[in-house]
């Protein structure tokens, strides 16, 4: 144990000191009262000495009080030494400092009118010409479709239902932090997202960018046990002449940005606007802060840049004469904090993407297999189609680039604590432009004619718009009742196939979306239950994909529901959500 240090011991002594000479004045005026007693000198000598031993035995117990005192503050002493030393140690050698999250979850989904191609059509595309299209060349397939669709022989899709009374997923993070200094910081995201009773990682392909495991989605959508590498950036800041400015690399925190925070009852999980981007990336953003230039509270700006894919490498197309040809897909944009003044902000987020492709490389279980082939050697190729009766995995590459992408959202936040309660209110507003190139090569896409939102060659440009609004209202016992609505128009496209959705992204659904959820804190925000319900009311087909033109449900043909087609959803799920 450490001792107490001279200087304290000094300070210890002199304070004894002072109070034992105020205590001798009281037995001074003891002894005087005595002496008057006394006639004699004997007397007086004797009434002195009962005085003095009176006086000793008094200091004796004032000063074994005050060793007393002294102990119990060097215990003080000793503790605050102690915790002072974990402290130095920890700082020393815990580099990095974890949290956790651990979220169990129940949904119970039901489709209503799901619209399929019947066994008549689909049966087309695996009989041999002159009465079907498999090894028919590309102008025999458009022309068959063109000749059925003149004589009015395209069949109206089937109509189904289809239910999943319970599904259950474990959602597991490991958040990682480390200060290394006052300018240089790091964080990290460790992630598994599991179905229960499933471990292939691998899901049915109904024609949604969700439907793929791609680096987009790996680890913000149910695919097996595996461990991914969600988030790693490196950020380095420093203040320049009153502007602070911060510069980050790595693996972006892309996903669950706002408004998104609400519904999860947590912090803002990532920096673009849900609405338009929530997608898992790689890339750089470089940001100032610009409050104390032009005086408007929270004021920044961020510039990002990230790298969607890239064309030459680990794809069976690098490095030849086929990946010469598709370029990598890079994105540009900005975030900028408009204002903010602790209650209120409203929030800006610009992104424009280059050479956008016919897909991402990835795996998925294909209904069917359409490849094509130069059998003849005539440079004219057969077009050929294989039923995938086995559920066998395939392993999808994108073939072309069909054109660029941009879009906006403006964000209005405010919380109604200082004016009525605490209520939370939000408001997006957004616009997405597509600019198509050409037609895909990918065997299935180019009979179609499909590119970017367009169908049967045809290559316009498209605007899509979108709003998504919500409430949050204060309840007994510290609970939050939560109203969300979203729409999107016809050409609606965005880039949120990463959103935690089994049904698949809400936010980029053409149509109309409701939701309703309580969250109740059983500790604060380290843990709470959250139960809701959600209806999808799609309107248009391909929500989420940006190949092919959409297509009005209630008008849909079988040639457009050759992939399934959902109308209506109604999902209700339930949560316990454990944070810290």
């Amino acid at each position: 144990m450490k001792r107490a240090t001279p200087a304290f011991k000094s300070i210890i002594f002199l304070s004894a000191i002072a109070f034992l000479l105020t205590l001798a004045l009281p037995f001074q005026a003891v002894a005087n009262n005595c002496s008057k007693k006394c006639a004699t000198e004997g007397c007086k000598a004797k009434c002195s000495v009962e005085t003095l031993k009176e006086e000793v035995s008094t200091l004796q117990k004032k000063i074994e009080k005050l060793e007393k005192q002294d102990n119990w503050a060097q215990d003080d002493i000793d503790d605050l030494s102690g915790r002072l030393d974990a402290a130095e140690m920890h700082t020393a050698t815990d580099k990095i400092s974890f949290g956790v999250y651990l979220r169990t979850r129940a949904d119970s989904i039901h489709y209503d009118n799901i619209l399929a191609a019947p066994p008549s059509l689909m049966g087309a595309f695996f009989t041999p010409p002159p009465f079907g299209f498999n090894g028919a060349t590309l102008p025999q397939i458009q022309q068959g479709i063109q000749q059925m669709a003149m004589a009015g022989m395209i069949p109206p899709p089937e109509t189904y239902d289809a239910n999943n009374d319970i599904i259950y997923t474990n959602k597991f993070r490991m958040d990682m932090k480390a200060r290394i200094n006052e300018n240089l910081k790091f964080t990290g995201r460790l992630a598994a997202y599991k179905v229960y009773g499933d471990s292939s990682g691998v899901k049915f392909n109904q024609g949604s960018l969700g439907d793929v495991t791609f680096d987009g989605n790996t680890s913000s959508l149910p695919h097996g046990d595996s461990i991914r590498l969600e988030r790693a950036t490196f950020i380095y800041s420093k203040e320049y002449s009153d502007v602070p400015i911060s510069f980050s690399l790595g693996r972006r925190p892309s996903t669950d940005g706002p408004p998104l925070e609400y519904g999860n009852y947590s912090e803002v999980g990532g920096s673009p606007v849900a609405t338009i981007i929530n997608w898992q990336f790689d890339g750089a953003s470089l940001a100032f802060g610009l409050e104390n230039i032009i005086g408007i509270p929270g004021a920044n700006f961020k510039i990002c840049y990230g790298v969607g894919y890239e064309s030459d490498w680990g794809n069976s197309s690098s490095l030849n004469y086929m990946g010469s040809s598709l370029d990598d897909v890079h994105m540009l944009g900005f975030i900028s904090d408009l204002y903010d003044n602790g209650s209120t902000s409203l929030m800006f987020n610009y992104a424009h993407a280059w050479d956008i492709t016919d897909g991402f490389t990835g795996t998925t279980v294909m209904p069917f297999i359409v490849s094509k082939q130069d059998t003849n050697g005539d440079g004219e190729a057969e077009y050929y189609f294989e039923q995938n009766t086995g559920g066998y995995i395939s392993r999808l590459e994108p073939m072309t680039n069909i054109g660029d992408w941009d879009a906006a959202s403006l964000l209005l936040r405010s919380n109604l604590t200082n004016e009525i309660a605490d209520i939370d209110l939000f408001l997006a507003g957004s616009w997405t432009h597509t600019d198509p190139t050409q037609i895909s090569n990918n065997p299935f896409y180019e009979m179609l004619g499909m590119g970017l939102l367009s169908s049967n060659g045809d290559l316009e440009t498209r605007d899509g718009y979108s709003i998504y609004a919500g409430a949050l209202f204060p309840m007994p016992f510290k609970g939050r009742l939560g109203l969300e609505y979203n729409w999107g128009s016809k050409y609606w496209f965005n880039f949120t196939g990463a959103e935690d959705s089994l049904i698949g992204s809400k936010l980029a659904v053409r149509g109309d979306v409701y939701e309703a959820y309580y969250i109740q804190p059983i500790i604060d925000k380290n843990f709470f239950v959250r139960l809701g319900t959600q209806y999808y009311d799609y309107k248009y087909t391909g929500s989420g994909n940006p190949l092919g033109a959409p297509v009005r449900i209630s008008g849909a043909t079988a040639l457009d529901t050759i992939n399934p087609v959902v109308d209506e959803v109604w999902n209700y799920y339930a949560s316990a959500t454990l944070s810290f």
